[in-house]
């Protein structure tokens, strides 16, 4: 039983192409989210990469090149940002800020889509939180930027770099 439970979530998470969350995942498989959680942990121990957003599970599907990224901005230009990476086909994986007391803290973001961008935008604004850009010294703060190949990759920093986001 436990093993078709995976198998089924690998099969459901590998055709999505948007995060599927925890109670969806249960809804479909007839087991409580926090068996699905779990089976997610085993999944990702047998090696399967899954990631978790905001918004449910995403199946790393592909090899894509990875870049870690210094940018610096203020609050009102993180939509610009985000939409300048997805719009150029490449994903924010997470942020990163260095907290003078807490040291490193990072936040999953798992945007690919205008659309992730304006759901997580209206996360960040429906919300009493402030971006983890807020407590950096002026704005400066890491992203993880997934594209599908180098070319695109080289895309997106150049891009990055014209809007003078990117830190050198």
């Amino acid at each position: 039983m436990r093993k078709e439970r995976l198998e089924g979530i690998l099969e459901i998470l590998s055709s999505a192409k948007q995060p599927i969350s925890g109670l969806e995942l249960a809804e479909k498989l007839n087991v409580s989210r926090q068996m699905i959680v779990r089976d997610i942990a085993t999944l990702r121990n047998a090696g399967h990469e899954i990631l978790s957003t905001a918004h449910g599970y995403l199946l790393k599907k592909q090899k894509t090149v990875k870049k870690l990224v210094a940018v610096a901005h203020g609050s009102e230009n993180i939509m610009d940002e985000l939409l300048t990476i997805v719009r150029n086909g490449g994903s924010v994986v997470d942020v990163i800020v260095e907290h003078p007391v807490y040291g490193e803290l990072k936040g999953n973001i798992g945007v690919s889509t205008e659309e992730d961008v304006i759901r997580f935008i209206s996360l960040l604004k429906g919300s009493s939180a402030s971006p983890l850009l807020a407590v950096s010294k002026d704005g400066i703060h890491l992203h993880t930027i997934e594209a599908p190949n180098q070319k695109i990759m080289d895309t997106i920093i150049k891009n990055l770099d014209e809007k003078g986001y990117l830190l050198k």
